[in-house]
């Protein structure tokens, strides 16, 4: 069964992502009790991290026991691969100006950036989580890793046609595609991933009010000792006394 992205629901959550049973002849209860947990999921990884998710927690917000969980998803990480797939469409989406249309790289690109920040700034929550999730599972990992290769793969082939244009100089674009694609993903992520959201310009730290300002601290002068004080007073005697004896003789 799959699943679509219900922007129209008239549910009350946190999260302002939901999912839907696909239209069909008939949705039957399987297919509404997965879709309910799947919403508690998005609830649960638009305002909290991943790694505190646990199965107790999401069907304490649904009206079925631990045991149904069990019935739908082997695991934790099996409902946020079902996320993936709802976020892939719109996140393709936003790449469709650079990847298929024609015209000028430069300004395609930008285009394609500008969206696909938009839709991170969006979805960065669900982002996060998903990413987080992979560093816990191979399985998952490995769909995270096959999501931005589809990226690899159409980037690297759009570079390539514009190569065969003359529009771009000839090298090898796969490995600089790969990069950038992960640099990307990190640094929106990074960026958007949490709420409340910050922005990706660090802010220079604010210059303290004039009464929080430390004084320089004075440092004390050294004590001399007593023994000290009277050694150098009879020095001073006897150079006064050798001075009076040359002046008499």
């Amino acid at each position: 069964m799959t699943y679509k992205i219900d922007s129209v629901s008239k549910i009350e959550s946190a999260s302002p992502l939901r999912a839907s049973p696909q239209p069909a002849k008939k949705i039957g209860k399987s297919e509404r009790t997965r879709a309910e947990i799947l919403n508690s999921v998005l609830d649960f990884t638009w305002s909290r991290p991943f790694s505190e998710m646990t199965v107790s927690t999401l069907m304490n917000s649904t009206d079925h026991s631990r045991s149904t969980f069990y019935a739908h998803f082997n695991d934790l990480h099996e409902p946020m691969e079902a996320v993936l797939d709802l976020l892939k469409n719109e996140i393709f989406g936003a790449v469709q100006p650079w990847l298929l249309s024609g015209g000028d790289p430069v300004a395609r690109m930008s285009e394609t950036i500008e969206a696909l920040v938009r839709v991170v700034y969006q979805r960065g929550p669900f982002l996060k989580a998903i990413s987080d999730a992979a560093a816990y599972d191979t399985r998952f990992e490995k769909s995270w890793e096959r999501f931005l290769g589809e990226f690899d793969t159409a980037g690297t082939a759009r570079v390539r046609a514009d190569q065969a244009q003359g529009l771009i100089e000839e090298f090898d674009p796969a490995p600089v595609v790969f990069a950038l694609n992960r640099m990307n993903a990190r640094t929106m992520i990074a960026a958007f991933g949490t709420r409340p959201r910050r922005s990706p310009r660090r802010k220079p730290p604010p210059r303290p009010k004039p009464s929080q300002r430390r004084k320089p601290k004075l440092r004390p002068r050294p004590r001399r000792s007593l023994r000290y004080a009277l050694g150098v007073g009879r020095c001073i005697r006897s150079d006064q006394e050798m001075n009076r004896g040359k002046d008499k003789t």
